[in-house]
């Protein structure tokens, strides 16, 4: 077989070097600091995951880190003979299995943290500040570019317009959340009342400048939405009604479009950027947590005819706030 153009040679070969390059780099800090122990990396991870969400069940954990279901069982049960989780079933859902830090385990997780802070921090300390966001910025293109879902190949995605409503796409909103909120999770009408209320305010009454709905176009045909809102809270942005089309899902459109609301939102000048959403959309919450937002509170409630967990999370923007 002949070997392949230099082109296609290049990519390859750089990664390798990268990876050969920033293995060791971390793993000579790593060693030195003993930045793990007395615990595994994967163990690590989990424990970073359960510190940064009130709750979260065992299903999201096999999600978020890739884990065969027998593997983390087995980690589970060992760091609850550690005394550092708890696990219990679900309130929403009892065939769930929901994962608690105790106090002892925040400890620990407190304690990783503060020991990989101070393991970056060395690392950027002899970088000059002017550089520092050059190289933060190469770093989020390099995870943009490598986290786009299975599926998501060039030609696809070049047919994937994000751009502002045009007449009749706002009613779109409103039909399609509604339609595939009631095929997938069951939800009556009042789901649809709410939609509808949320898109008339925002025809009725908004600030283009700081705020914005956006429509995902996949070949000429509308198959997701989001908005971003002012919220209640001074300087801050909500997010809302993002939905993608199940057909279009695993192309990155949730990604494209939960990544237009934050820079609009940053570029706006708000602090914080926020969203509610319930904890049966899976999907959803990973996708969130992937672009750094936190959960911060939750609560069960009986809405859209379903015994469902509201969920809140945050976004700090980092930003002067405005609106």
């Amino acid at each position: 077989m002949a070997n392949p153009p230099r082109a296609a040679r290049a990519p390859v070969h750089e990664i390798r070097a990268f990876n050969r390059f920033y293995t060791n780099l971390i793993g000579a800090l790593d060693y030195s600091r003993h930045l793990y122990v007395p615990y595994t990396l994967t163990e690590s991870r989990v424990l970073y995951e359960l510190a940064h969400a009130p709750h979260v069940d065992a299903a999201d954990l096999r999600t978020e880190l890739s884990l065969d279901a027998g593997h983390l069982s087995r980690l589970l049960g060992k760091l609850e003979r550690a005394g550092l989780v708890e696990r219990a079933p679900s309130a929403p859902d009892p065939r769930r299995q929901r994962i608690t830090l105790t106090a002892r385990g925040r400890d620990a997780a407190d304690l990783l943290d503060e020991r990989s802070r101070e393991s970056v921090g060395s690392l950027v300390a002899d970088v000059p500040a002017a550089e520092r966001e050059r190289l933060a910025a190469a770093m989020r293109t390099v995870r943009e570019i490598l986290e786009k879902p299975a599926g998501a190949t060039g030609h696809r995605r070049a047919n994937v317009l994000l751009r502002e409503p045009d007449p009749g796409d706002l009613g779109w909103i409103v039909q399609r959340n509604a339609s595939v909120y009631a095929a997938e999770f069951g939800w009556n009408t009042d789901y649809e009342g709410l939609v509808a209320r949320l898109v008339a305010d925002f025809a009725q009454d908004h600030d283009p400048h700081l705020e914005r709905v956006w429509i995902a176009e996949l070949d000429g045909r509308p198959v997701g939405c989001v908005m971003c809102v002012r919220d209640e809270a001074p300087g801050t942005a909500r997010l809302r009604l993002l939905l993608v089309e199940r057909y279009a899902r695993g192309l990155g459109i949730g990604d494209q479009l939960v990544d237009a609301c934050v820079e609009f939102a940053r570029a706006a000048g708000y602090r914080d950027l926020v969203l509610w959403t319930n904890d049966v959309l899976e999907a959803a919450r990973t996708l969130y947590r992937r672009h750094g937002f936190v959960l911060v509170a939750e609560k069960p409630h009986r809405s859209f005819g379903a015994d469902l967990v509201g969920q809140d999370w945050r976004l700090p923007l980092h930003g002067r706030g405005r609106g």
